[in-house]
């Protein structure tokens, strides 16, 4: 049932435009603080991983793994996604809630 309630969210936050999909777009936003929360499937290459974990912690971001790249992709309605950013500072807490 979570899984519902947090994919239903992004895909709302999607709709708003409130969010940011892809890696390097994703830690331009960090660069910038305009990302409240960070979104990382759980299938990440290693790299991946290491760099916006890196960067989360550094720019004291919040970062929230979901289970795979698929899931993230279904929940925004696009292809496989394997980082999302959230721009907005209620659909991030909100998604925090949600997601622990």
């Amino acid at each position: 049932m979570k899984d519902n309630q947090w994919m239903s969210l992004l895909g709302l936050a999607n709709r708003a435009r409130k969010i940011i999909s892809g890696e390097e777009l994703a830690v331009k936003e960090i660069r910038n603080n305009k990302a409240k929360l960070v979104l990382l499937a759980a299938d990440a290459s290693a790299n991946t991983t290491k760099k916006i974990t890196d960067k989360c912690n550094s720019y004291h971001v919040p970062l929230k793994m979901v289970k795979d790249r698929h899931l993230l992709g279904q929940a925004i309605g696009k292809e496989a996604r394997v980082v999302v950013a959230v721009m907005d500072d209620g659909f991030a807490k909100k998604l925090v809630t949600l997601l622990d």
